[in-house]
């Protein structure tokens, strides 16, 4: 094997590995703001229940379902926690409502860090501060 092809290879496998890591990142993200909402984690913890939940999304895609006749939010993860978590309405209200304040968190966070690197005044020297 040539040294290039060494390089692409490894080059390929740490590209992978790092939108994989970012997948999960999201999907961790989601996660948290699902409890913060009042969502409930339940384990696919036997095989018939591991099938169940492949059927329901295997996008993990947070949609409404019919459960015993009541309208519930379900989101599906087989990938990482195999598990499912399920909510009411008012909980899929609370979980829009976070993540739309999570994302404005973010938005605002990135514009500070923004503003500060503006204010470090990086030109041809780089940022000294105030002190020179």
């Amino acid at each position: 094997m040539s040294v290039r092809s060494l390089v692409g290879l490894v080059s390929v496998a740490v590209l992978l590995s790092g939108c994989a890591a970012i997948r999960k990142s999201n999907t961790l993200n989601t996660e948290r703001v699902l409890s913060a909402a009042g969502f409930q984690m339940k384990f696919a913890d036997t095989p018939e229940k591991r099938a169940h939940v492949q059927q329901i999304d295997p996008q993990r895609q947070l949609g409404p379902h019919t459960i015993n006749g009541e309208l519930r939010f379900v989101y599906a993860d087989m990938e990482y926690c195999k598990c499912v978590y399920v909510g009411t309405e008012a909980a899929y209200q609370r979980y829009q409502k976070l993540a739309l304040e999570k994302q404005i968190s973010n938005q605002q966070l990135q514009a500070a860090n923004a503003n500060q690197a503006a204010a470090m005044n990086w030109g041809g020297w780089g940022g000294w501060g105030p002190w020179y």
